[in-house]
Order: structure tokens, then sequence, then C-alpha cells
């Protein structure tokens, strides 16, 4: 039951109230296996599950694992490349709770012969292989590779791998269609051109049918994962122009990696929230490609990052001109109707603005629409748990659990939901 702060939400944000927090459409896809701590969002009770890939309806479905094509029943073998930053850790601690998926391999170069419980004690009673160098792995009993390594290096290290892997990738080496643009954003020229070619960008709810068909899924950003859920439909049924859209968005320091830099010092963030990559941020020609693609018309727009002084979660606020005879209501149902069907992407209603809080940990995408005072414009807030790797400071790479979906529907070539 939607509380009554919800109910008497001011007639200015355009947003019906509905039953429940997420709306009347919304099911509890929480039950079932592994629950963990409920978050209270609003007056809905959100759990986080120990492992949050997939929906326990359709993950754990005898039909999908049938019709899994692995070389050992319905069980994915996995390789993970770079499993000591944070984002190799985040996989492992998923995969490992995970019942279709076994993990075979795991590399990293600088503490190759370790334990992996040496490295990240919360995972120590996981049965896990030892870390190997990347040139020592031995993939013929793999299926399915995570590459986590720093972007630069990916492209060579994937164009070397056997052909019968299927492949996702956390790098932000394939993210970008055009390789001269890559080369204007990432310094250096584009080493797998050929494997370019046929990388599929891997947003699960908008790109789900090519990620069946693919062999290398490239993992979206995270800033792009939380901006083109909310604005990639809206622009696909022009409700809004697509000029003067203006993201301002906020980050927490894990994105930045595990490696030890003066920035991301505690007493370097502590107290403080400032700006970084203002207009030459790395995920801009990632978001423009999506939006883009979205209107067949190039769209450009005003992005600036922040680094909060938090372990994860990200948050993007969209302000928006509406195009001729739309409302923000309009936005929000369409939203609505887009992600009707979707496990991890909702709505909350009336006044309700998404937190980090509410999706620590988890795999959803929580968003709202408002109407802002200046008459034609909404405000779209949209927040993902992110945990990412990357060798340079303040590079944000990806919310981890979109790959894990991404990967479930490339192997199991079924709905990740």
């Amino acid at each position: 039951m939607a509380s009554s702060a919800a109910a008497a939400a001011p007639a200015r944000a355009g947003l019906a109230p509905q039953n429940g927090i997420f709306g009347s459409n919304s099911k509890p896809p929480f039950a079932g296996f592994m629950l963990k701590t409920a978050q209270q969002v609003g007056s809905l009770s959100l759990r986080v599950r120990g492992s949050v890939a997939s929906s326990p309806r359709k993950l754990f479905s005898p039909k999908a694992a049938a019709g899994a094509a692995t070389k050992s029943g319905d069980r994915v073998r996995i390789a993970v490349l770079g499993a000591s930053g944070y984002t190799g850790a985040e996989i492992v601690r998923i995969l490992a709770n995970h019942p279709q998926f076994e993990i075979k391999v795991m590399t990293a170069d600088r503490k190759a012969g370790e334990q992996f419980g040496s490295v990240f004690p919360h995972l120590i009673s996981q049965d896990l292989p030892s870390l190997v160098a990347v040139k020592d792995a031995d993939f013929s009993g793999v299926d399915a590779v995570f590459c986590c390594l720093p972007h630069g290096t990916t492209q060579e290290i994937i164009k070397g791998l056997p052909r019968h892997l299927k492949i996702v990738d956390l790098s932000a080496d394939f993210r970008l269609r055009d390789i001269n643009e890559y080369a204007e954003w990432y310094g250096h020229s584009h080493r797998a051109p050929e494997l370019q070619e046929e990388a599929v960008y891997g947003l699960t709810e908008l790109h789900r049918d090519d990620i069946r068909n693919a062999r290398l899924v490239e993992n979206p950003g995270c800033y792009p994962t939380s901006i083109q859920l909310p604005l990639v439909p809206l622009v696909k049924a022009k409700l809004i122009k697509l000029t003067n859209i203006i993201i301002d968005a906020k980050s927490g320091v894990s994105g930045a990696g595990r490696g030890a830099k003066e920035a991301n010092l505690y007493t370097e963030i502590a107290e403080s929230i400032h700006a970084y990559g203002i207009t030459s941020h790395r995920h801009v020609p990632e978001i423009e490609q999506g939006l883009t693609d979205a209107a067949e018309s190039k769209v450009t727009i005003s992005f600036t990052p922040h680094l909060m002084c938090m372990k994860r979660g990200m948050q993007s606020t969209m302000y928006v001109e509406l195009a001729s005879g739309v409302t923000a209501n309009d936005l929000y149902e369409h939203l609505k109707s887009t992600y009707e069907g979707e496990e991890f992407v909702k709505l909350l209603h009336g006044s309700k603005a998404p937190h980090t809080s509410h999706v620590a940990g988890s795999n959803y995408c929580i968003m709202n629409v408002f109407e802002d005072r200046i008459p034609g414009r909404a405000i779209i807030i949209s927040v993902v748990s992110t945990l990412s790797y990357h060798a340079e400071a303040f590079s944000k790479i990806t919310p981890l659990t979109y790959m894990m979906r991404s990967l479930y529907v490339l192997c199991f070539n079924s709905a990740d939901r």
C-alpha cells in the first residue's frame, strides 16, 4: 500500500499515485534463493539477494538450465581475468553463490600463486582455484570469460583467447563502435578492430536479442547504464527534445579501482564532493552513441560527473526538455510501460526520490520522473549500485551485476529476468 505521503504528492509532479512504491504492476521478485538484508524503499521492503545476478523465477528454472549449451551440462565454467581487482572480486562473489556457474580459472599476474581468500578474506570460505598469471591460464575446460583488466590491455588478450569462449569484457575497450572515436577518447589506436566489428553492447534491457547471438559482449559503463535506461526509451518515442540534455551524475570512490592513489586517500576525499572529467569523461561518447542510435540522428549532451565520499553507488540526475504537447506524466507512463516486464528496472511514484542506498549491492536501477518548475522541462533521477575497476583514477566502468546478466543471456540463450 502506498504511503500517505506518496498519495499526497504535489500535483505539479504530474505522476499519478499507484498501489505500492513501484506502482501496481510491480511483483516482489525477491522471494526464494539466498535472501539477505531487507531495505525499506518507501513502504516496500526491498531485499538484496546474496547473488543478485538474476531473478530466481527465471534463473533457476529447469527449462533454462536444459537449454544451456555448455560442455559440462547445466553449469557454465568460468574464467575471471584480473580477479584481484574490485571488479574481479565482485564477480567472484556473485558467481560463487550461483548454482549454474562454476569458476575454473582466476588470473592476477601480480598475485599469481596466491589463494583468493588471502587477497579477499571475505571470500575465504569459497572453494576457488588459486590465482595464476594470464600467460599460464588453461582455457581448455572453460566455457566463458569475464575480462576485468584495465582498458588498453584487454584488446590484445581477448584477441588471443580460444574462439570457443563466450566473453564479457569490462574494460571499455569495445564500447565505442567507431575505432577512430575510441582513439580520440582513449589516447591510443584500437588494437583489435576486427573484434570491435563483432562486439555487442551488453545493456540487456536494450540489446537482449543481440546478446543472445554474440560471442563477445562489451559490458556498459556505469554512468551510461544509469542514463541510457531512462533516456533511450524517451528518445525513441520522441517524447523529449534532443537538445539541452543536461546530466549531473555522482558516484562512489570504488569506481577508481583498488590501486593506491593519492587523490583517493580518505584525507583527500572525506567531507568533500568534487567534479572531475569535466567535458572530457570517457563515458560521454558511449552515452551519446546510445542516444544517437535511439534518435537516428546525432545527440550531444552536457555531462558532469562528481566524486562522492562513499564506497559505492551512483545517481544520475537528468534535465530534459519535453516535446511539444508532452507532460512529465507522459514520460513516466512510457517508462513504466517500457519496463513493465523487466525484473531489475523499477519506477517509484509520486514525489519519491531514488536513493543510492535503495540499490546498494543489488542489480536494480530505480528511477522516477518529476515535473520541473520551469515549464516544458522534466527532471529524471536514476540510481544504480556500482563497484568497478580501472587502472586510472576516477574512471568508472560498470555495474557488475549487469554484466552477469549479459553472460546469462549469452550462455543460456534465455531471458535474464
